[in-house]
């Protein structure tokens, strides 16, 4: 993904964290945000996992970040080579 896109993607978690409200506004809050903890805490959940993903691209860590992944998706926990490139 080069270095670009992990930079533009914490920059906007940033943005995403800092003006929730407006986000949250915008977006508006369905019945399932409400099991989650409403829409304000669902960007910010949204803003970490961006962050982490893009930390991740950016050090070339994304085998570990999803590693864990492979043991949820039924077939692939024998797998060494999964064939998915994040």
């Amino acid at each position: 993904m080069g270095i670009i896109l992990p930079i533009v993607g914490i920059v906007g978690s940033f943005c995403l964290i800092k003006y929730r409200e407006q986000v949250g506004d915008m977006i508006g809050e369905a019945q399932w945000m409400k099991n989650v903890g409403g829409v304000y805490i669902l960007v910010i959940i949204i803003a970490v996992f961006i962050f982490f993903w893009s930390l991740a691209e950016l050090t070339g860590t994304t085998d570990v970040l999803f590693g864990p992944l492979k043991y949820l998706i039924p077939g692939m926990r024998g797998r060494t080579d999964t064939g998915m490139e994040f």
